[in-house]
């Protein structure tokens, strides 16, 4: 895949199957908030344990 002049390999399977050599792809990327949130929560969740007194 190719972007201005600088190319990036992607997982054919993600694209649309009938995407071909030569075809334009547009992509829109957005930020999963409630996804990120409980990543966060998660990474938070370990290191309290990690770091826990006993």
């Amino acid at each position: 895949m190719e972007y201005e002049e600088k190319f990036f390999n992607f997982p054919k399977e993600l694209l649309p199957k009938e995407a071909k050599e030569g075809d334009v792809l547009k992509f829109d990327i957005t930020i999963d908030r409630e996804e990120t949130k409980k990543r966060r929560k998660a990474i938070e969740d370990l290191a309290k344990d990690l770091f826990a007194k006993e």
